[in-house]
């Protein structure tokens, strides 16, 4: 009878036995596991892994002679960064422990910076960022320290031009700066809005006020047109009105602080005055109760701005050391340096005006 592997070709064939050497089974080889606790080593096989074992390492169980069990050293673990809601939890948490323990400063004025920080300009940075989309030109020549009076036109029905401001001179310069507004007395005058004016480090529109701020090295902010120019007609709109008397540049001359003359483009179209309430206003106490295309025909809907395209322009400085001391009360001086100022800020509105395609596009 002939040899079934003579028949197949295959004599010099190695015949592999089911059984180890000591006559038990042979154990079936276990499906491989990761187990990976730590960073896995780096320049180490793919197929050298296993499960995991106590010790935080890679165990492998097929890598050992006889079955036993091996453990690879796994590395250390990198520390985990919090997500952005963390953060943002953990900051108001730390807020709310600063407000409840009293660990907060206010100035002489009500300024806190605390508050001003964490609460207001949040507040009004989606507006800023999102919502009109301000670009500022010229932040070089807001001066970094010091003592200083930044000059805007008014325009928008609601001053949200000056708040806007306020953003862009924390926000945007290379230093970022609390502008110190000087508001109207009807601001300090209104149930709620004076405190919170207060808080956010603004006061009255008076040169006793002013002169202090800016001899203290604040940067103080003024809108020289008042209600005039805030309330004004849609069809006056970028036309700048009387700024005054001029007694915001005999407080800059006082303390020799420059004048920064700022040019506001895209507020006038928030709020398109077309109209006015004459004796609602004088019913309420107001300068004005305007009607716009949306107010007050949409009810609150209508008080809601339209999303103009913003742009902020500094300008150079207007230097008030030069000048003899007294020179504050030189009213013709006086009126020269008001009359320069504003027609610097109207020649700044006409060229971004000419180089805007949109109101609100830009």
């Amino acid at each position: 009878m002939t040899d079934v592997t003579e028949r197949n070709g295959m004599g010099d064939a190695e015949v592999i036995p089911l059984r180890g050497a000591g006559g038990r089974p042979r154990p079936r080889p276990t499906p491989r596991r990761r187990g990976v606790v730590g960073a896995q080593p780096p320049g180490e096989p793919a197929g050298g892994t296993g499960a995991s074992g106590t010790d935080g390492g890679i165990v492998d169980e097929q890598g050992a002679p006889g079955g036993e069990v091996a453990t690879i050293p796994a590395g250390p673990l990198a520390p985990s960064q919090p997500s952005e809601l963390e953060a943002a939890v953990s900051e108001v948490v730390d807020f709310l422990r600063r407000r409840l323990a009293g660990r907060y400063s206010v100035d002489e004025f009500g300024f806190d910076p605390d508050l001003n920080e964490n609460v207001i300009l949040p507040v009004l940075r989606p507006l800023y960022e999102r919502w009109f989309r301000v670009e500022t030109i010229g932040v070089e020549n807001v001066p970094a320290h010091g003592g200083a009076l930044l000059v805007a036109n008014h325009s928008g029905t609601l001053p949200l031009d000056a708040l806007m401001t306020v953003v862009a001179t924390h926000d945007d310069l290379p230093t970022p700066r609390n502008l110190r507004m000087l508001a109207a007395d009807l601001v300090f005058g209104m149930p709620g809005f004076g405190a919170v004016a207060r808080k956010a480090g603004h006061t009255l529109a008076c040169n006793p006020d002013a002169e202090k701020l800016l001899g203290s090295g604040e940067l103080v902010g003024v809108w020289p047109e008042g209600f005039k120019g805030i309330g004004k007609a849609y069809a006056d709109r970028y036309k700048l009105q009387r700024f005054g008397r001029g007694g915001f540049v005999s407080a800059a001359l006082r303390t020799g602080v420059p004048i920064i003359p700022c040019s506001i483009v895209g507020a006038e179209e928030i709020y398109p005055k077309i109209g006015d309430l004459g004796p609602i206003a004088r019913l309420l106490g107001v300068p004005y109760f305007p009607i716009t295309p949306t107010w007050p025909l949409l009810g609150p809907l209508g008080l809601v701005p339209l999303p103009s395209k913003w742009y902020i322009e500094f300008g150079e400085p207007i230097r008030t050391d030069e000048f003899e001391p007294g020179a504050a009360d030189d009213p013709m001086l006086v009126f020269n340096l008001t009359d320069q100022v504003r027609e610097n800020i109207q020649q700044t509105l006409y060229r971004l005006l000419s180089g805007r395609r949109n109101a609100f596009l830009g």
